[in-house]
Order: C-alpha cells, then sequence, then structure tokens
C-alpha cells in the first residue's frame, strides 16, 4: 500500500480542549491560517499506509495560549 501524509490544524478553545479546523494535503495553509488567529494552534503531520493510520506528529505550535475575545 502506499505511504502518505496530512496535515491537521488544531486550536485550542478551552484549558483542555481542542478543536479541528481542517484538514490539508501539505503544511503550507494549515500554518499561515494559524499565525492569523488569536488562540494556540497546533499542526499535526499524520502518517498513512494505505487506509491505516501509522503514527501522529505535533510539527508546529503557534501561539501564546491567550485566548482573546
Amino acid at each position: 500500500m502506499a505511504k502518505w501524509s496530512q496535515y491537521e490544524l488544531w486550536i485550542q478553545t478551552g484549558k483542555n480542549k481542542w478543536e479541528m479546523v481542517g484538514i490539508f494535503p501539505d503544511a503550507e495553509l494549515p500554518t499561515t491560517l494559524a499565525k492569523a488567529r488569536s488562540r494556540r494552534a497546533r499542526l499535526i503531520e499524520v502518517r498513512y499506509d494505505g487506509d491505516k493510520m501509522l503514527e501522529q506528529e505535533i510539527i508546529a505550535e503557534i501561539g501564546t495560549g491567550e485566548n482573546k475575545p
């Protein structure tokens, strides 16, 4: 089976709560979106072999964690 990756952008919405914003084929767009947010964001790379998830890795964490209105 073919190995491939996708990138997920997650935004912190509470003290211990995260919400997925979207799934992307490369890291460029979600990194730009994360930098435009006022809340802490994580860019996660998820690797697959066919339809089986192999691993996840946080490749960037952007923001201070201060939730601004």
